[in-house]
């Protein structure tokens, strides 16, 4: 039987979702960590492949998302300020990245960092 699976989140390193995996598999919520060993052997590929990706069964994805929000790290702005969206004033955003056109794909890291709002959905600048 194939197994579907659904995305949660990437992140950089492997580090920063061990926290977000122990809290997911304490909720009896089997989490996968693609490209984890990838990235532990070398660590400056992880924006090119899109970082480590927590995913879990696709079944456990409302469960998975339920807990995942109560712990997720929202982007902070350069002085450690939650960023407001603009258009609904929450302060519930992640850092996004479009990776529009071969050369953000080659280059990731050049592509100015934007933030999506987990409420409206609104992707802004800085």
């Amino acid at each position: 039987m194939e197994e579907k699976f659904y995305t949660l989140g990437s992140f950089e390193f492997p580090a920063d979702v061990q926290i977000i995996k122990g809290r997911l598999e304490s909720e009896g919520i089997p989490v996968f960590l693609k490209d984890e060993n990838t990235i532990n052997s070398d660590p400056l590929i992880s924006g090119a492949i899109g970082g480590v990706k927590l995913q879990v069964y696709a079944n456990d994805k409302e469960r998975a998302i339920k807990v995942y929000d109560e712990i997720r790290p929202y982007a902070v702005d350069n002085e450690g300020n939650l960023v407001v969206c603009p258009n609904c004033k929450a302060q519930k955003s992640e850092a996004y990245y479009a990776r529009k056109g071969l050369f953000y794909k080659l280059f990731p890291f050049l592509e100015k960092r934007k933030h999506r709002c987990f409420q409206c959905g609104m992707i802004t600048s800085k």
